[in-house]
């Protein structure tokens, strides 16, 4: 073998033993899972060996490879939309969402803009003059405002949704309703005058001052206007929708306003009004009869008496409503005044954004701050600024956090001797992982895997810290390599040893997180699947790619530099250790452990041809005798090392010796193997360690019972933030859901009005449905074509009574009673559309309140042209449209009789609205009624669903505890499998998962204690929780099956080498989930960092406490045991020379063990007496000096068999 570069801890003349690529085993002690674990670590330690040959060329191409992928990130979208974030892939609500789209489109018909106005003094009445005062401030500062874009300015009356237009063939009838036709705005002001003072619009008319709202009396209009012109049609308008004297009519907050019409009821008397009287049963809009607005809409927190009377109520609140950003363009485009600003729907969706946040600005401000009221505004654009807010990347806390890791690993991984420092590593490893972290999101994104807020907030620290861990535990391999390594195969040697551990617990979190992908909800599977695909780039960055950089801060300590300043000669490269041939003289040494410590100048090496390795110490040396306690000369045999050595201080070159100190030595190895394993592996421990956990277990089921299923928009939200104020007095006081009832096509309305009848009955009949007044007709397009039907049916018959029409006229009848006539004279047919003979022998509506069939469609097409108020407030949404047909009472051609006829509807709905809705239990028990009604329709042949914001995002709730137990149980399994398949022991794999079961459910239970509802975000947690708990376990469980001994021993040496990188590594996921504490969302502290860290305490618990009791109790047999147990074979050892100590090989074992070691910790045993019977080999040996240096081996499959003693 060709000799390596010396280094400054080897003599000159050193040259390396011959090593065979994997170890030898004895024939007759093969095992199958031993030697196919053997073959694996044989092919990581030739890949560890390829990487240190080629380690600049590996550094290389690895950083070019993932920083290639990180350029992805430029491509990376954030998705904000909360239907594409938590509408459930493949659900019926997913496909129900689809169908609404693809017949209405993208948007809906309005958009909402709230006040509301709460007390300072919480529990006081707001029903006061003086507090509705205050709310006209604050609603007329909001309605007023402007801003200015493209040059135009666009205030409230521009964008405003108005609801059923009129049209009317006067022109300037028809000019002067478009400007004073009011916005759409549900307000408790409506009770009063002062409702008019928030519609903006305003009209000339020569002669007469300007028309508002706030003078507009339209029955004296019309009856000024009489005389000039036809209103004949408008008049009746106005009176189907019960207009009388609009606003003028109502009582005046302030009688004192020098505006306060003559008209208002307390003009005159100069009395302000009964607030809580005039609101009891709510307030209108302009129209009595389409524009109710009921008193739940308007009032939160109300009191009645017995008899139902309003007495108090402590909020109020004022909606207002915008059209949509296509409704907005559609309204402007070609219009005189967008005509030069190349008008969008885009441009239109930023004028009304501005607009919103202009609203809020000013509501939230319309009042003083010493004032008696507060305001809370909101609008949907600010939900979608929280969204992008709570999206973004926290540049600060990212820099802060991976500054904060930088600091850990340099700190922890610094020694005072440079030969064994590593700080230029922790730092190298902590930035390879944040570039593995951008590489794996870069490849998310051009893989076309949206970002959301989990992406964005928790995965870069999430990832980090597991990151690390595997860091900590390479490094730590590397360190604690065989002293006897060449140096050519220290990387080999170093994953040979932690390379299946590393590979284990990558490919469990991978596997864990693809299971959390189960999850339906679409924002939890990009987060899982993003985790899953940034984990496998940490697992290759750390596999390749960091051996590279062990391997050059290998060159670094044989240039003799500094660690970190490598520019700089090392001070301590000229301490060079030699262990030279040296007697002892004559002494008496006692049986037992003994561990020598010398301050010594030698070198030590192999001698090939008597296949011993030969140490001596100079007569300085001293044996320190074995410890008393007989479980620690069990647990702890053979230990020490050339970092031992390196750690004791030095005295005089020739004379002076000194022991090293103790606490120079201490590390967590040194605690885990002198006090905690000690401690925890006696029996009485044992006990109370099981005893705890199973409290835990207990109380941790109990806490399971207390998890309550929901997550609030509250939750989102920081808190102390005006949104929050909003959301949660909108939560106390208004939980109103507005919601549809959506008929299907596939069947036929005209034959299945019955079973619409009694769809919306079942509906309406459900507990959250919100009961209209007695006296308002139901609020769905069918009630409404019914009643209109009814109305023109009755103008008939009475013009027929009247003979004001006839079989052949009816041009001097009513406006309705020409459009029954023309109704009743359809027949459906197309070759003989009309028939004049049933004027008398049918009716509109029947006497069960069905309409004819044959009429369904062509008076639909009536009813939606001539009653758009009545369609309008009916929301019915008709997909097909009806065609445009006008009616023209004077044609004299006949073709106004050839009505056209609606298209059969693929698209209705009726609007209902929810109440009472505060806890999770209420809108499943809500949507699972809506859904029984749905599915009785449905077996009556017409075909429906609910749809609304309840349906969109509670009705995951109703089998999530189920897809959560599936995914765990899944995953359980998936873990037993891999760990089977990789520890080729089900066991062992069968302790594992019985111990990350038990996390997952006490994980579970403290969620119940810390008040955390279950949603589908701590469902992926739990899930995940599966995969990064082996990150604590597999690591003990591996050192202990391949040790040798008893359990006691092989669960004491498996915590000796696992303790350190697994603390090390559950500090680095804290410091990696510190950094959330900090995050402005309570959402995210709450649901990620609490949850994590209770995750990352819970796996520091049963990965180094109850797992290595478990073990030693319930643990599988060693698969290394003792060569000379094992072979009877095998000679004793020779008895020592008199006048000195010589150890070495027996002659019997094969080269392949004869390493190079600077071990200084020796067993001493006389030779056996004729006749002493020696122990035949079992799994549990017995306590002896001679059976103790068996148990020495690496953390993961690599068994270093002992030295016998010899003479």
């Amino acid at each position: 073998m060709a000799r390596p570069p010396s280094l400054g801890e080897l003599p000159p003349d050193y040259t390396p033993p011959t090593r065979p690529a994997a170890p030898q085993i004895l024939v007759g002690s093969l095992k199958a899972p031993l030697w196919l674990r053997a073959y694996f670590q044989g092919l990581l330690f030739s890949l560890g060996c390829r990487i240190q040959k080629h380690c600049g060329k590996v550094l290389f191409l690895g950083l070019l490879a993932f920083g290639a992928l990180a350029l992805g990130l430029r491509v990376a979208v954030i998705e904000t939309d909360l239907e594409q974030l938590w509408v459930e892939v493949g659900s019926r609500v997913s496909r129900e969402l689809q169908y609404t789209k693809e017949k209405l489109g993208e948007e809906a018909a309005y958009t909402s803009q709230i006040l509301i106005q709460t007390p300072r003094q919480e529990g006081e009445n707001i029903l006061t003059p003086e507090a509705l005062r205050l709310h006209l401030q604050a609603a007329l500062v909001a309605s007023k405002v402007q801003v200015s874009l493209y040059g135009k300015s666009w205030d409230l009356n521009k964008i405003c949704y108005k609801s059923g237009v009129p049209l009317i063939e006067n022109g300037m009838i028809e000019r002067m309703i478009e400007k004073l036709f009011p916005c759409v705005i549900l307000t408790p002001l409506d009770c009063f005058w002062e409702g008019a003072k928030l519609q903006g619009g305003s009209a000339y008319l020569p002669g007469r001052p300007d028309i508002q709202w706030t003078n507009l009396d339209p029955e004296q209009l019309l009856e000024e206007l009489g005389p000039f012109a036809s209103l004949e049609g408008f008049q009746e308008l106005l009176d189907k929708a019960q207009v009388g004297q609009a606003y003028v009519g109502r009582p005046c907050l302030n009688p004192g306003d020098l505006h306060c019409p003559p008209s208002a009821p307390n003009h005159h008397s100069r009395q302000a009004p009964s607030v809580a009287q005039e609101l009891t049963g709510g307030c209108h809009g302009f129209s009595h009869k389409f524009m109710h607005w009921q008193e739940e809409l308007l009032l939160g927190g109300m009191t009645r008496d017995p008899q139902g009377e309003l007495l108090r109520a402590e909020a109020l609140q004022s909606t207002f409503l915008l059209m949509s950003p296509r409704q907005l363009y559609e309204h402007f485009r070609g219009d005189y005044q967008t005509h030069d600003i190349g008008w969008s729907e885009e441009q239109a969706g930023t004028v009304l954004q501005a607009w919103q946040r202009r609203f809020v600005q000013l509501a939230q401000e319309a009042l003083p701050e010493n004032a008696s009221q507060q305001i809370h505004a909101f609008s949907s654009t600010t939900l979608d600024d929280i969204l992008h807010a709570f999206s973004e990347v926290s540049a600060a806390r990212v820099v802060g956090g991976y500054l904060l890791m930088l600091a850990y690993a340099c700190v922890t991984m610094l020694r005072w001797d440079c030969a064994q420092s590593q700080g230029a590593v922790g730092l190298a490893g902590v930035l390879l992982v944040a570039l593995a972290v951008a590489s794996g999101l870069g490849l998310c994104a051009l893989l076309g895997i949206a970002f959301n807020a989990a992406t964005t907030q928790v995965l870069p620290f999430l990832a980090l810290g597991i990151g690390v861990d595997d860091i900590f535990l390479l490094a730590h391999a590397f360190t604690e390599a065989p002293p006897g390594s060449p140096l050519q195969d220290r990387m080999g040697e170093c994953l040979l040893r932690t390379g299946a551990s590393v590979a284990l617990t990558s490919i469990n979190n991978i596997v864990a997180f693809f299971m959390a992908a189960l999850v339906p909800i679409p924002a939890l599977r990009a987060f899982s699947l993003q985790a899953a695909i940034v984990v496998s780039c940490n697992f290759a960055a750390v596999m390749l790619v960091f051996p590279a950089v062990l391997s050059l801060d290998l060159h670094r300590r044989h240039c003799r530099r500094l660690d970190v300043l490598c520019c700089f000669s090392s001070p301590c490269s000229a301490r060079v250790i030699q262990i030279v041939p040296q007697e002892l003289a004559d002494r008496t040494v006692s049986v037992g452990i003994a561990h020598l410590t010398a301050t010594v100048q030698a070198f030590t090496h192999g001698e090939a041809s008597s296949r011993h390795v030969v140490t001596s110490l100079p007569p300085q040396a001293h044996l320190v005798p074995p410890p008393s306690d007989p479980l620690s000369s069990e647990l702890f045999g053979p230990g020490g090392s050339t970092r031992d050595l390196l750690g004791q201080e030095e005295g005089t070159r020739k004379k002076a010796s000194c022991k090293s100190l103790s606490c120079a030595r201490w590390n967590l190895a040194h605690f885990a193997r002198n006090q905690f394993a000690p401690l925890l592996l006696q029996s009485h421990a044992k006990a109370v360690v099981l005893v705890l956990f199973g409290a835990l277990l207990g109380l941790s089921l109990y806490g399971a019972t207390l998890v309550q299923d929901g997550l609030a928009l509250t939750d989102v939200v920081p808190r102390g933030t005006k949104e929050h104020a909003f959301l949660s007095a909108q939560l106390r006081y208004f939980s109103l859901y507005e919601v549809a009832l959506v008929t299907q096509g596939g069947f036929d309305y005209a034959h299945s009005q019955r079973a619409l009848f009694d769809l919306h009955q079942r509906f309406s009949s459900l507990k959250a449905v919100l009961p209209p007044p007695a006296a308002q007709t139901p609020r769905t397009w069918l009630h409404y074509y019914r009643n209109w039907l009814q109305g023109i049916q009755a103008a008939f018959d009475q013009d027929w009574a009247s003979g004001r029409i006839t079989h052949h006229s009816y041009r001097n009848g009513s406006e309705d009673g020409a459009l029954a006539y023309k109704l009743l004279v359809q027949t459906g047919d197309a070759q003989e559309p009309l028939d004049f003979s049933q004027l008398t022998t049918r009716k509109l509506v029947d006497k069960e309140g069905l309409i004819p069939p044959e009429l369904f469609y062509v008076g639909l097409t009536m009813w939606v042209n001539s009653d758009p108020l009545g369609l309008a407030a009916s929301q019915a949404n008709f997909y097909p449209p009806p065609p445009e047909w006008l009616h023209d009472k004077y044609d004299t051609t006949g073709e106004n009789l050839r009505i056209p006829a609606a298209q059969p509807l693929e698209f209705a709905q009726f609007p209902f609205l929810l109440h009472g809705l505060q806890k999770t239990a209420d809108f499943m028990e809500a949507i699972e009624g809506a859904r029984a009604a749905c599915t009785e329709a449905g077996q009556a042949g017409v075909r429906a669903y609910p749809s609304g914001s309840p349906f969109l995002f509670w009705e995951q709730y109703l089998g999530l505890r189920r897809c959560f137990l599936l995914a765990v149980c899944i995953l359980l399994v998936c873990t037993f499998l891999v760990c089977a398949l990789l520890l080729l022991n089900p066991w062992t794999a069968g302790i594992i998962v019985l111990v990350l079961a038990m996390m997952t459910v006490e994980l579970f239970g403290i969620m119940g204690f810390l008040g955390i509802k279950l949603s589908a975000i701590p469902v992926v947690i739990l899930v995940a929780s599966v995969g990064i708990g082996v990150e604590f376990t597999v690591h003990v469980a591996l050192g202990f099956l391949t040790t040798q001994g008893s359990r006691n021993l092989r669960a004491a040496r498996a915590l000796e080498l696992t303790f350190a990188p697994v603390t090390d590594g559950a500090v680095s996921t804290l410091l990696g989930l510190l950094m959330l504490a900090g995050s402005n969302f309570d959402f995210i502290v709450r649901y990620f960092f609490v949850v994590l860290t209770v995750l990352t305490f819970l796996g520091l618990l049963h990965g180094l406490v109850l797992l290595p009791v478990l073990l030693s109790i319930l643990g599988p047999p060693p698969e290394v045991v003792q060569l000379y147990k094992e072979n009877p074979e095998v000679l004793n050892p020779p008895v020592p020379r008199p006048g000195g100590l010589r150890w070495g090989l027996s002659p019997t074992l094969p080269q392949s063990f004869a390493r190079v070691t600077t071990s200084v910790t020796v067993a001493l045993h006389p030779p056996p007496l004729p006749g002493t019977y020696i122990h035949p080999a079992s799994d549990e040996p017995a306590w002896s000096p001679a059976a103790t240096p068996a148990a020495n081996s690496s953390s993961n499959l690599t068994t270093r068999v002992p030295y016998p003693a010899t003479g």
